[in-house]
């Protein structure tokens, strides 16, 4: 007992200096700092735009920014190149970045390790229990990545179809490819106009349109996306005209489109059943069979007597 005790005052205590050393890291102390409010000189850039941030981020900064190098060291070697392209696969939210990953992963370990030892105590069991809420609280955070990722890519699937048409009428109607691309990117709604939008800035910016579409079926995980985009590269590859494969990749478009719509139409039957089997059959149950129950015991009763 004398021993776990020891061993949560020395994480509490490492926590501790670790906090204490990143909300003072970048600020004057002893001699400069007097002679700094002696001459009355003004504050550094830093702690400005320290004082110009909004609570909450100046609590949380220091807090991310002490905690990276520990979710950076627990971190494999492979997978931060795994976390930027799911980044990349859940459209790069300005609020996630790899680095602000790392540190919440790093807070969450000590939260998942004081959690398990408030819950279970100081024990064995407290030791398990803070073991199993440090490993699943370290890796929510690329949970909620994987989770954002996917649900962009069922929004990219679903917008392809449009934005292909679109992109079919402007190129058959004699604009160029890149304006075309230009034009549906400002008028798409969803991530696709995104992608689209970054696709034309890595053109414009040198980038073959072959290694920009390549880049973008890396992002993309949806089937759709990657048939788009291995046709469209292939086609610029081979000199084929762009206008014909994007006829032909809107009708197909159209075909799986069609399908999947038929096939989520046929689940229904399958997925009603259980609400109706777990909700609606007793309750319909006790409405037909309840008040005949109810004679038949009454009627049985008198019978005894």
């Amino acid at each position: 007992m004398l021993l776990l005790i020891g061993l949560v005052l020395v994480i509490v205590a490492l926590a501790f200096l670790v906090l204490t050393t990143a909300l003072g890291a970048g600020q004057t102390t002893g001699v400069a700092r007097s002679l700094e409010l002696i001459e009355n000189r003004p504050v550094t850039a830093r702690e400005v735009a320290r004082h110009d941030l909004a609570g909450r981020d100046r609590i949380l900064a220091p807090i991310l920014e002490s905690t990276r190098g520990l979710g950076r060291r627990l971190t494999p070697s492979g997978a931060m190149a795994r976390m930027t392209l799911s980044l990349d696969r859940a459209g790069n939210p300005p609020a996630w970045t790899v680095e602000r990953i790392l540190g919440a992963k790093g807070a969450l370990l000590f939260v998942g390790v004081l959690v398990g030892i408030l819950v279970a105590g100081l024990s064995v069991r407290g030791l398990l229990y803070a073991a199993v809420g440090a490993a699943l609280l370290f890796w929510l955070p690329d949970l909620l990545v994987y989770n954002a990722g996917l649900r962009r890519q069922d929004e990219l699937r679903k917008g392809l179809a449009d934005a292909l048409d679109m992109l079919t009428v402007c190129v058959e109607a004699g604009q160029g490819f890149d304006a075309a691309l230009l034009q549906v990117a400002r008028a798409a709604k969803g991530p696709i106009s995104g992608e689209f939008a970054r696709a034309l800035s890595e053109i414009q910016i040198g980038r073959t349109r072959g290694e920009a579409f390549s880049a973008l079926g890396d992002r993309a995980t949806a089937p759709e996306v990657k048939n788009f985009v291995s046709a469209l590269v292939q086609a610029d590859r081979l000199g084929l005209p762009v206008g014909a494969v994007l006829r032909e990749q809107a009708n197909n478009m159209r075909l799986v489109r069609r399908q999947r719509a038929e096939e989520k139409a046929q689940k229904v039957t399958v997925k009603i059943l259980f609400p109706l089997l777990l909700c609606i059959f007793p309750a319909l149950f006790i409405v037909v069979i309840g008040p005949g129950a109810i004679r038949m015991i009454q009627v049985f009763s008198h019978l005894g007597r």
